[in-house]
């Protein structure tokens, strides 16, 4: 049985005062300044000897010292279980480019005013590695498993996909994740690159290598232009895409800069089927305008309600 790192964020000890995200397999280029650290306990309270009795006093502070010796030798074994960061089966995680091996912790969602947190609203996606939520519409849901691990939603109800028996589609989905393997800084490029994957997977080969639609006979591009999201400048590319078989869809790639870390890219890849079925394209629009930093207020209390597809 294994207990290998999960992922959230850690010390990075190339950098103090940092913390870098551990993915659970491998060091990720993400980081942020470090949270605080807890408020220690006070000093323990002095015992003390009623009516002089000296003997009482000394057995007291024997007892206190017995128990911060032994509070010191528990917490090297601990220290010293993290630092080598081992499995059950004796395996060690790779250090990353912070040079050390997180410790056994996991990481959080912020959470509301209320106390609740925004992982657990039904109307609002939360991709918490890079900061930021969607609204979730009417008729969407945002699956407990999915083939891709990144954040995703989609429309309620599959269908068989169109020229392939083996797999389901979704009239909708929309996926968050953080642009990684790329020396891209540019937004606008790594959209235009981008697109063409964005497009592929939606109608031409799934995750699987299942072809799926038929595949993708053409692309006619609708819109590249620079747009603004949860007030960072990012960019989109928007295709119509013609497929052998039904009736084809639309994809877009939309990058923008995170709002927390070292500000990676994100990609946003938006994928709605054609025809009476799939969503209104203008609803795209409507969920890039809807896209917060995870914490702002307008992501509270059912953002994604007044959306309807």
């Amino acid at each position: 049985m294994s207990n290998a790192t999960p992922p959230g964020w850690y010390p990075d000890a190339s950098a103090p005062g940092t913390d870098r995200w551990w993915d659970g397999t491998a060091w990720t280029a993400h980081t942020r300044p470090a949270a605080p650290a807890p408020q220690a306990f006070g000093p323990p309270e002095q015992v003390t000897a009623a009516s002089g009795d000296t003997t009482t006093a000394a057995r007291g502070g024997t007892r206190i010292v017995a128990l911060a010796v032994a509070g010191l030798i528990v917490g090297a074994a601990v220290t010293g279980a993290v630092l080598l960061g081992r499995d059950d089966d004796a395996t060690r995680p790779e250090a990353g480019p912070s040079g050390s091996v997180p410790p056994s912790t996991t990481a959080t969602a912020t959470p509301s005013p209320d106390g609740s947190s925004a992982e657990d609203d039904p109307k609002v996606l939360v991709d918490q590695l890079d900061g930021i939520t969607l609204p979730i519409p009417d008729g969407w849901e945002k699956p407990g498993r999915t083939v891709e691990p990144v954040p995703t939603m989609r429309t309620v109800d599959p269908y068989e996909c169109p020229g392939s028996s083996s797999g389901f589609c979704y009239h909708g989905t929309v996926t968050s994740r953080t642009a990684s393997a790329t020396d891209i800084t540019s937004a606008e490029q790594l959209a235009r690159q981008d697109i063409t994957a964005a497009a592929d997977r939606a109608y031409g080969k799934n995750i699987v290598g299942d072809r799926i639609h038929g595949g993708i006979t053409s692309h006619d591009q609708l819109d590249s232009a620079p747009v603004s999201v949860a007030g960072r400048a990012g960019y989109q590319v928007r295709w119509r895409v013609n497929t052998a078989k039904g009736p084809g869809g639309y994809v877009q790639s939309l990058v923008f800069p995170s709002t927390v870390g070292s500000e990676s890219l994100i990609i946003v890849r938006y994928a709605f089927d054609a025809g009476p079925d799939g969503p209104p394209l203008s609803l795209m629009d409507t969920l890039t305008k809807g896209i917060r930093p995870i914490g702002d207020s307008a992501t509270s209390g059912g953002v994604g309600s007044s959306i309807a597809p």
